[in-house]
């Protein structure tokens, strides 16, 4: 009987994508991989996230939850949490094997190799900052997603002060070229029609390979047979050059669709957050964008209540949302993470008051959405329709990202069609076409 791995993925995109290559791992080695995270498994994987405190409980709980469902199983905690605190991971009695993010292409044989009679936690984590080569993991299907994630780079040299991914996911470290172009021919040839490409840090891609950049690589993918669109998960405001959008805006498969990560609407902030960007460069950006696209959608990432923040710097915030008119946005209280420059720092803001802000900042994100879609009624919309969510419903996204409903009779999933929006469903964030 082949021995069966259930999963369960914490935290980003990117982590998603690392959990699928390694299920990837077991499945070419003759394991069974179970859907459900709740099923009972021989083997299971938790892929952690350590970007918040929050993160780290959930993994915890995550693990310990693995070992309620089978208390003879392997338990491997893999991922961000187990790279940046090894010895508390270990320490949980449910851990059988603890792995970084790196050798993760060796799980199988980790595991193949674990005594489980022994009774000893092995733990496979190295200092991550020193590597500079990316490590090759790689997927032909996303399951029954018909977007599928193709991670370009790994790692961040940015340091923002309230950011613990440097330590976790080590420096930029950009894919091979090649492989990414091959990866992105073998998706199409499984039948996805939209590829995202991922990493930790995008904008970063190329400058550890000095022979080619970000923009090159979107246009090699642009001549890739079945792939129809492209889209690029976040990107920092600073990729948006002259440069830049001269290449892609010669790119019909180009999603009109970007999210620039704000953070902080205000200058004395975002200095302390460690960004590389002023508030005008970022208005700079955007306007470059909609003049080449005049139907994006700008999505975006806010922290509220980072420490130092008054309240007329939250004003200002407030202000520069509100003038650049967003179509949604992330919304995080500040939450000091261990690691960080930004965890010493003085004038922490108190959790009531991070509540406000972040409450009055989702309304807006609400009015904002509202004013978005409402531009595109009675208009024609491409749509990438997804799964069907109940008889005859539909769910896909325009390219410029405004999830949409449709009911037919006609099978349409994994179909782009032209459609007409017809009503805007501001509660549920989705256009309808009925």
């Amino acid at each position: 009987m082949r021995k069966k791995v259930a999963s369960i993925t914490l935290g980003c995109k990117v982590n998603d994508y690392d959990t699928k290559a390694m299920l990837a791992r077991f499945g070419a080695n003759g394991y069974e991989i179970e859907d459900d995270f709740s099923s009972f498994a021989d083997i299971y994987l938790i892929n952690t996230c350590t970007v918040t405190s929050l993160g780290d409980r959930k993994s915890r709980q995550m693990i310990r939850r693995a070992k309620t469902k089978n208390p003879n199983a392997i338990v491997i905690a893999a991922g961000c949490y187990s790279q940046t605190a090894p010895e508390d991971v270990a320490d949980l009695e449910e851990v059988n094997i603890v792995i970084g993010n790196k050798d993760r292409n060796n799980i199988v044989e980790i595991v193949e190799n674990y005594d489980i009679e022994k009774n000893e936690t092995y733990v496979n984590v190295e200092n991550i900052r020193y590597e500079k080569i990316f490590e090759e993991l790689k997927i032909k299907s996303m399951g029954e997603k018909t977007r599928a994630f193709l991670k370009i780079q790994e790692g961040c040299n940015e340091f923002c002060s309230y950011c613990i991914i440097p330590y976790s996911r080590g420096n930029n470290r950009s894919r091979n070229f090649t492989n990414i172009i091959n990866e992105a021919i073998e998706l199409a040839a499984t039948g996805y029609k939209e590829v995202v490409l991922t990493g930790i840090h995008i904008a970063s891609y190329g400058k550890d390979l000095k022979n080619t950049t970000l923009a090159e690589l979107i246009k090699e993918i642009h001549n890739i047979d079945n792939i129809e669109r492209i889209r690029l998960s976040s990107i920092e405001p600073m990729v948006i050059t002259d440069k830049f959008l001269n290449t892609i805006s010669t790119l019909p498969k180009v999603c009109d669709h970007f999210h620039l990560s704000l953070q902080s609407g205000c200058d004395k902030i975002l200095k302390s957050m460690n960004r590389k960007y002023t508030t005008t460069e970022f208005k700079r950006s955007v306007k470059m964008l909609r003049e080449v696209m005049p139907n994006v959608g700008l999505t975006t990432d806010v922290i509220v209540g980072f420490p130092g923040e008054t309240e007329m710097d939250f004003a200002n915030t407030v202000a520069f949302i509100e003038e650049i008119g967003f179509a949604s946005m992330h919304i995080f209280p500040f939450s000091s993470k261990k690691g960080t420059r930004a965890y010493n720092f003085k004038e922490q803001i108190s959790p009531q008051s991070k509540a406000n802000r972040a409450k009055l900042l989702k309304q807006i994100e609400r009015e904002l959405r509202h004013t978005f879609l409402q531009k595109f009624i009675n208009k024609e919309l491409n749509v990438l329709f997804e799964n069907e969510t109940e008889n005859g419903i539909y769910e896909g996204y325009s390219t410029n990202y405004i999830k949409i409903e449709s009911k037919t009779d006609e099978l349409i999933k994994n179909k782009i069609k032209n459609v007409i929006l017809t009503q805007n469903n501001t509660q549920k964030g989705i256009g309808l076409i009925v």
